[in-house]
């Protein structure tokens, strides 16, 4: 079994990076099925719930000020304008679709946190603290750069010594991180030569990809599982929804249209002038059964409308199935769109 460390970028990267997402169900199902045990030191998980919500609002953040920043240039360019407003449409899709970008960020970080919770937690010796602050007084690597504090790397690095050396026959162990400029040598695939000693061809091994170990316990797994979540079904966009909201609400809107014309016809609704409609005010719940004859032929001329442009067969009558179906659907759009749920106006 690989017992395996995994440096705080590499934690962060999972989530921020959506290439690598794919790799947290491999981690998942390789630490469940008992094939790598991850190793956590206390300052990784610290550092990890330290630095969470800044990744979550970073992944949304920056997309938004990328989508304006562009939107602004295409406004400004000059140029065919229906080209440019079909572009502009593409963008409001892409926009609207951030929201759900940053949800999906967060169940990767929620995901990531359970794997370093569970986790084995170690805290750093006094010995490896010692020879921590001994490599960052001599600029040994990772702390070999000016103006830059790399004790917590040191001590890191130190506990991941503690491990290799305390570490029974047979049992194989893996260092990975993403942080090249601080752990790597020039040729950043391998180990500075100030850490080199603890890593071999065999036992104890130096990552800068963490597909590459995950390969190396299970390559089966790995294509596996990457192609199957290599498929990944498209958010709808902003015009798309409301294109559906609009039919939504013209098939309601007919359908009730409908029910008015049923009950004109049933002598429950009456049609009245004006006149007639003011006289009735003067008594409780008359209106309710009355409608202005000049009203219901403005309505009568929108049926027609709806009819020509949506289709008549497009239009109902509706089984009460098909009419729930309806109404649950402009509900979720509107919620989709802003408004509470239940909102059935027309």
């Amino acid at each position: 079994m690989f017992n395996v460390l995994l440096d705080t970028c590499v934690w962060l990267d999972l989530a921020q990076d959506r290439k690598l997402r794919p790799l947290v169900l491999v981690l998942e199902n390789m630490v469940r099925r008992n094939m790598l045990r991850l190793v956590v030191p206390e300052l990784v998980f610290n550092e990890f719930k330290r630095n969470r919500s800044r990744v979550a609002q970073t992944a949304a953040r920056s997309l938004k000020g990328h989508f304006q920043q562009v939107r602004e240039a295409l406004t400004r360019l000059p140029g065919d304008t229906r080209r440019k407003n079909s572009l502009l449409k593409q963008l409001d899709d892409a926009n609207h679709k951030v929201p759900i970008v940053g949800g999906q960020v967060e169940g990767v970080l929620d995901r990531l946190e359970k794997l370093l919770t569970e986790a084995k937690h170690l805290q750093p010796s006094a010995a490896a603290k010692v020879r921590a602050a001994d490599r960052a007084l001599h600029r040994k690597a990772p702390c070999q750069h000016e103006n830059k504090n790399g004790m917590a790397d040191a001590i890191l690095y130190e506990m991941y010594v503690d491990l290799v050396k305390a570490a029974p026959p047979g049992e194989r162990l893996a260092f990975v991180t993403h942080n090249k400029s601080d752990f790597g040598a020039q040729n950043a695939r391998f180990p500075h030569a100030d850490i080199a000693n603890a890593f071999s061809r065999v036992k104890s091994l130096y990552f800068i990809n963490l597909a590459e170990l995950l390969r190396r316990v299970e390559p089966s797994m790995v294509s596996e599982l990457v192609w199957e979540q290599s498929w990944e079904e498209e958010p709808r966009g902003l015009h798309e929804l409301l294109k559906a909201e609009d039919v939504l609400f013209h098939q309601v809107w007919y359908n009730r249209k409908m029910v008015m014309r049923e009950s004109i016809e049933d002598g429950k609704l009456k049609i009245v002038t004006r006149a007639d409609w003011d006289k009735a005010a003067e008594g409780p719940g008359r209106h309710s059964e009355m409608v202005i004859d000049s009203v219901w032929e403005v309505s009568l001329r929108a049926q027609r409308q709806c009819e020509k442009q949506y289709g008549i067969e497009n239009l109902g009558p509706w089984s009460d199935f098909e009419w729930g179906m309806i109404n649950g659907k402009l509900s979720a759009i509107r919620w989709m769109l802003g408004d509470e749920w239940d909102m059935l106006d027309t």
